[in-house]
Formats: structure tokens, C-alpha cells, sequence
């Protein structure tokens, strides 16, 4: 840098690159806080060279020297209004303020009732997108994916049956055991079969198969949907003309309303006879009691409890799928919604479930 005929004009000369940053920084410092600075002279320039002119200058200045220095090529001009402009941003950044921890803590909660506010109103969009496939296919038998329906009733059915009919049946003798325990002081232990058999039926049944399909079934529809995202084989069903909803939705929806109602009357059944045989063995119960006991149970106990299932399944079954859609791409990101659609469809199912205990309470069914 120098001075132009004596006056206080300066000139900037030679390279104004980044393999002289050291050199042009001592300049810049000795120079610092001048109005005006002439560029004619300046060979070459990169962003390092533009980030010392605008220190020496101020951004506003440089970028009013940009606008009016004719000397300058439109290249340059560019390259200085680009620097000026990233120079602003960076002046512009929001500072973090001081916060407190209940700020914190109020922040947080916001931050989750919003989130489940918008995961709400997207499983509400997903669950109509749905109804509106299964309305347009239900017309058109051609389309129905008949083979991928019976391989996914083999997979949440079939193979779900001995873990839910083996864990309802140990359920079956805890909650007779129980029974057993808390009555015997009344006297009334006998009524240990009538505790069995309306739990299980009006609600241990079907809450027990739903919870055992939620975890097992949900999850591996998040993550086969979810894999199939991250290998682009959704993208491929799409270019091919293919409605991803139509082919891996409804076949997993249809396959667990079927599958979980005849889960929940397996897990009801074993149930029943674990309790049943806790009451034989343990409280010398007749067989021939029990099984009157089990057969005068109302009809609308069982109805009360079967007609859950079907809206279970396909709570769970859209939740499970929704999930494998919202996988963005990674295989951390596989194991992130895998988690998520467990635990939605496990909350879910026993909040309906309560819902569904307080409704028929009132009604008196």
C-alpha cells in the first residue's frame, strides 16, 4: 500500500491473495481507519484479500467502494459484494442469551408439546390417506396384493401366536394368584375364577395381545419400511407408477385387523386356563366349578373386550408404518423411529384402553 501524489488517498498494489495474508495483516494495521483506498493497482484478488480490505475499510465502506470505483471488472465487483454480504450475515447472528433453568425447563416442555401436537396432527393425515386408499382399492379387485396379505398374516399372526398365548397364560396365573392371595383374607377365595375370567375377558386379553403386537409387529413394519427407504426402493416404486401406501400400507393394515382380534382370543383362552388351572391346583377348585364359572360370565364381557382389537390393529399397524416412512435415510435414523413406533403404539394402545373403560363404565356395558 501507498500513498497517491502525497495526499491522503491510498493505493493498494500487487497481490491481495491468502499466500500474503501475514504481510497484508501489518499493512491493514498500520493503515487501518482510512475514508478512501484506490484498487487499480491490485493484481490479484481472493476472498482472504477482500476480508483485509473490508477490515481496513469497514464492510459499508467496501461496499460503497465497490459501487463506485470504475476501475473495477463486474468479476471483482461480485467477489466483494459476495464477501460484504457473507461479512453481514456473520455481523447478524443472533447472540445466546443468558437463560435460567426454569426458562429452560418451560422451553423444553413447549418444545415437546409442540412436537406431539405436530406428530398428532401428522399420524390424524397418515390414518386418512389410509381410509382413502382402502376405499379406492376395496372396488377394485385386480388390485388386491392377495400373496403379500397372506405372507404378512404369516408374519404377525402365525408366528406372534406362541409367545402371546405362552406370556397370557403365565399372566393368567399371576393374576389368580393374586386374586387368591387378597381374597383368602375375605374368606372368598372361590372368586379368584370370577376375577380371571372378567379381567381377561372384558380387558387382559386383548390389552396383552395388543402390547405384545406393538412391540413385535410395529417394529418390524417401521423397520422394513424404513430399510426400504434407505435403499431407495420407495423412490423405485414411485418412478414405476406404483402408490407405496397401496403396496406396503394396506397389506400390513388388513393382515393385523385380521391377525390381532384372533391373537386376543388365543391370549384370552390361555388366560383363562392358566387362572383356571392356578384355582385347580392351588385352591382345589372343582374343574366342573370352574367351568361354570367361566361359561356364566355375560356375553357382553367378551364382546366389550373383542371389540377393542380391531381399532388396536389398525392404531397399531398405521403407527408402525408411519414410522417407516418418516426414516431419513440412515441407519441410525432406522433405529430412531423403530424406538418411536414402540413406544406410540404401546402409549396409544393403553390410553384408547382407558378411554374405552371409562366410556363403557358410564354406559353401563
Amino acid at each position: 500500500m501507498q500513498r497517491v501524489d502525497g495526499e491522503e488517498r491510498l493505493a493498494a498494489a500487487g497481490d491481495w491473495t491468502l499466500a500474503h495474508y501475514a504481510t497484508l495483516c501489518r499493512e491493514v494495521e498500520r493503515w487501518r481507519g482510512a475514508e478512501t483506498l484506490e484498487l487499480a493497482q491490485v493484481q490479484r484478488l481472493d476472498t482472504a484479500g477482500v476480508v483485509l480490505l473490508a477490515r481496513l475499510l469497514g464492510v459499508a465502506q467496501l461496499r460503497a467502494l465497490a459501487a463506485s470505483d470504475t476501475s473495477l471488472s463486474d468479476e471483482r465487483r461480485a467477489l466483494l459484494r459476495m464477501v460484504c454480504d457473507a461479512l453481514d450475515k456473520a455481523e447478524q447472528q443472533p447472540v445466546r442469551q443468558q437463560t435460567t433453568l426454569l426458562g429452560d425447563g418451560l422451553a423444553g416442555i413447549g418444545q415437546a408439546v409442540q412436537l406431539n401436537l405436530q406428530n398428532l396432527v401428522g399420524l390424524l393425515g397418515f390414518i386418512g390417506l389410509t381410509l382413502t386408499v382402502a376405499a379406492r382399492v376395496a372396488l377394485r379387485p385386480g388390485r388386491w396384493r392377495v400373496n403379500a396379505l397372506m405372507s404378512q398374516i404369516q408374519n404377525t399372526g402365525l408366528n406372534a401366536l406362541p409367545i402371546v398365548a405362552l406370556l397370557t397364560f403365565m399372566i393368567g396365573a399371576v393374576v389368580a394368584f393374586l386374586g387368591a392371595t387378597v381374597l383368602d383374607a375375605f374368606g372368598a377365595s372361590v372368586y379368584t375364577v370370577d376375577l380371571v375370567a372378567y379381567s381377561f375377558m372384558r380387558e387382559f386379553g386383548v390389552l396383552l395381545a395388543a402390547i405384545l403386537v406393538a412391540g413385535r409387529t410395529a417394529s418390524a413394519f417401521t423397520a422394513q419400511i424404513g430399510s426400504m427407504k434407505v435403499n431407495e426402493e420407495i423412490d423405485a416404486l414411485r418412478v414405476q407408477g406404483f402408490d407405496p401406501a397401496e403396496w406396503l400400507v394396506l397389506p400390513r393394515v388388513l393382515a393385523l385387523l385380521i391377525t390381532l382380534p384372533l391373537l386376543a382370543f388365543v391370549g384370552l383362552l390361555s388366560g383363562l386356563v392358566g387362572g383356571g388351572l392356578v384355582a385347580l391346583l392351588s385352591l382345589e377348585i372343582p374343574l366342573g366349578r370352574i367351568m361354570a364359572i367361566y361359561r356364566d360370565v355375560p356375553l357382553q364381557h367378551f364382546l366389550v373386550g373383542m371389540g377393542k382389537a380391531p381399532v388396536f390393529a389398525f392404531l397399531i399397524a398405521v403407527i408402525g408404518c408411519r414410522e417407516g416412512f418418516r426414516v431419513s435415510g440412515s441407519a441410525e435414523s432406522v433405529g430412531q423411529h423403530t424406538t418411536s413406533s414402540v413406544v406410540q403404539s404401546i402409549f396409544v394402545v393403553i390410553l384408547v384402553d382407558a378411554l374405552a373403560a371409562l366410556f363403557f363404565m358410564e354406559m353401563g356395558w
